[in-house]
């Protein structure tokens, strides 16, 4: 079921790039491009699917979505490299340093101490990147 009630529908694939672009940006162009060589067609589903259809959906902003992803994401405790990606994401989409690492924080009460320093570490290193880019 597509959300899209315009006359002329856009593609899954078409509205995935489009909101990758905006809550990704660069980061999620380099998951796409090292994907190119190995599992192009698995870059497509990553596009259409998580960004397409359920990032695109109606009732939860950007921030919303973000939020619940990274506590997701750091309550895996095994996923850093997507944490930091979606840590940048947080930050593209309007969520300050004190709002992500409070979300991170509030995992240690469900994932633990380990998968909520995991998440502080990988929240650290992206705050260190943004300043000195």
């Amino acid at each position: 079921m597509t959300t899209d009630q315009s006359p002329t529908p856009e593609s899954r694939y078409a509205r995935g790039a489009r909101a990758l672009a905006e809550i990704d940006g660069q980061a999620g162009e380099h998951v796409i491009a090292a994907l190119s060589g190995i599992a192009p067609d698995f870059a497509r589903y990553l596009i259409e699917f998580p960004f397409g259809d359920i990032y695109s959906r109606p009732g939860l902003d950007l921030r919303s979505r973000e939020i619940a992803t990274i506590a997701a994401l750091t309550a895996m405790g095994n996923a850093a490299p997507q944490l930091k990606v979606h840590i940048e994401a947080g930050l593209n989409v309007g969520l300050s340093r004190d709002e992500i690492t409070d979300v991170i924080m509030q995992m240690a009460v469900y994932a633990g101490f380990p998968a909520a320093l995991n998440g502080l570490f990988a929240a650290k290193e992206v705050f260190a990147a943004r300043v000195t880019a």
